[in-house]
């Protein structure tokens, strides 16, 4: 049985809607019993209610958390996860995430239970992107992977999750190591199809996950941004103290919650999202490729529910498949995501 945890939120909901599309039928739980008691009366799913540190897994095989900030919600519901032998999945972006679950490996492998982060937007596409060009150049040693949209725009739980990370600088791997940089400490003109365009570097998940997927030790990720924004990343370094305290939080917090609660049906339509990448090695050689996606909210969906219904097929067969720690392309591959729809792959000459 799959259970959706923070099905109520903006994501969450987009997540059962598609799960529902698909002929799913989950269990949705969250942390409001009037909220998850609201969306199964819509649904005519059967719902529970729980905070994310009490878990009630009971006959749940498949476990879905799409309920941030996950530094908060991950680590409990692993606990709860390892313990009923539910295969846990969650949609998160946060490096010390993937990194702490990471460090569940062998815990997991013992309990017979993949642990597999990152099944949305973050990190799907640029997970598959990663794995493809380390296909294409086995030799190589430094990634860089961008990222840039047209429409669409953040969730009030991606803001949130955000915002927990205010001042807290930039990040990179090298020579296999997470080093904690300056924010936007390193600029780049990067052609996603339609001509260069600045981006800065940004402390994004695939930091973390594609060191595990290719064991390339060198990795830095882009977003594209107009040079002002960058100009603001940068003045935010001398910053840093001040945007970490809760004085600043609670008022950008107040803002966040004022705000839409994501992207409009229109923007999930008609937006799209544009990931690049390239590897070198240390003989010069180098592989460049593009992605083309949908609006990141609309993929985060299909990707999510795709993961999941993979799981719990693999548990209706009688086995358990890959466990221990996973990240989405290690675990279905580098072409993972040109399954879904208006997903387009270029490798660039």
């Amino acid at each position: 049985m799959l259970m959706i945890y923070g099905a109520t939120g903006y994501t969450g909901e987009l997540i059962v809607a598609e799960a529902q599309a698909r002929g799913l039928e989950p269990i949705l739980a969250g942390r409001d019993p009037q909220k998850v008691a609201a969306l199964g009366a819509r649904t005519g799913f059967v719902t529970r209610a729980f905070p994310a540190d009490a878990p009630d897994l009971a006959d749940v095989t498949v476990l879905l958390n799409c309920a941030g900030p996950f530094s908060r919600t991950a680590g409990p519901l692993v606990d709860a996860c390892l313990r009923e032998v539910a295969h846990y999945l969650d949609i998160t972006g946060e490096i010390g995430v993937f990194e702490a679950l990471a460090r569940r490996d062998a815990e997991a492998k013992a309990a017979g239970v993949l642990l597999l982060p990152g099944v949305g937007f973050d990190v799907v596409p640029t997970d598959c992107l990663a794995l493809h060009l380390k296909q294409r150049l086995p030799t190589a040693t430094r990634l860089r992977l961008a990222i840039s949209s047209s429409g669409g725009g953040w969730s009030r739980g991606t803001a949130t999750t955000a915002t927990e990370h205010l001042g807290a600088g930039g990040a990179i791997r090298q020579g296999g190591r997470i080093v904690s940089v300056p924010n936007a400490h390193k600029t780049l003109d990067v052609d996603f199809g339609r001509g260069p365009r600045p981006a800065a570097s940004i402390p994004w998940g695939d930091v973390a996950t594609a060191w595990h997927t290719t064991q390339i030790p060198d990795i830095e990720v882009y977003a594209a941004m107009p040079p002002l924004a960058i100009a603001a990343l940068k003045m935010g370094n001398w910053m840093g103290p001040v945007l970490r305290t809760k004085l600043v939080k609670r008022i950008v917090q107040s803002r966040i919650d004022a705000a839409p609660a994501g992207p409009s049906v229109e923007q999930r339509t008609t937006g799209r999202s544009y990931i690049w990448g390239d590897v070198c090695d240390p003989a010069g050689l180098r592989a460049e490729a593009r992605l083309t996606t949908p609006e990141a909210y609309a993929l985060t969906a299909r990707t999510a529910v795709e993961a999941a219904r993979r799981m719990l097929e693999s548990r209706a067969l009688g086995g358990v498949g890959r466990t221990g720690f996973g990240t989405p392309a290690g675990v279905f591959g580098a072409d993972f995501i040109l399954g879904f729809d208006g997903v387009v792959r270029e490798d660039v000459a």
